[in-house]
């Protein structure tokens, strides 16, 4: 049986997710902003961010597969829900659960500089540095972890946990 330890209550998501939105809305309140979800993992933490953005915000998402049911990233990134909104001259905030190796937001950066934004940056519920490969500047950070396998709000260990209100470290 796999034991949960508690890292963060749904009700200290929630105030970090809020400080993050008060940022995010005095960054960008004079431009004109897309937020893009990683799917399936970013879909709580966005909904929840993009609520408290105190502006009208353009929402897209883009899923890409790295990890299939393992706990560790292959390496190889394959994009299995192109971007859809039209990001030319607009300004890019990529929204995702967890950074762990920076892998597949490097991939993202390069994709999405195709559609010729104006800016790209990266906010992330959990920046977890423990295996990091590829140096990735990340502008919005709820939270940092050295190390441990996470669940919860949103993160998963092969589909399972997403729906935990808080967010813990998984050991089996």
């Amino acid at each position: 049986m796999a034991q949960l330890t508690p890292l963060l209550s749904a009700q200290d998501i929630e105030a970090k997710v809020a400080a993050v939105a008060r940022k995010i809305s005095q960054d960008y309140k004079d431009s004109e902003l897309v937020v893009i979800g990683v799917l399936n993992g970013a879909f709580i933490f966005m909904a929840d961010l993009v609520r408290h953005i105190e502006k009208p915000v353009g929402v897209d998402f883009v899923r890409v597969s790295s990890y299939g049911s393992g706990d560790t990233s292959s390496g190889k990134h394959r994009l299995t829900k192109p971007l859809e909104i039209d990001i030319k001259g607009k300004d890019v905030l990529i929204v995702e659960d967890i950074v762990d190796s920076g892998l597949t937001m490097d991939f993202l950066k390069a994709y999405f500089q195709n559609f010729s934004p104006r800016s790209i940056e990266i906010c992330a519920m959990i920046d977890k540095s423990q295996r990091r490969e590829t140096p990735i500047s990340i502008k919005y950070v709820c939270h940092k972890v050295e190390e441990g396998f996470l669940v919860g709000y949103g993160l998963d260990f092969d589909e399972n946990y997403r729906s935990l209100p808080g967010i813990y470290t998984l050991k089996p």
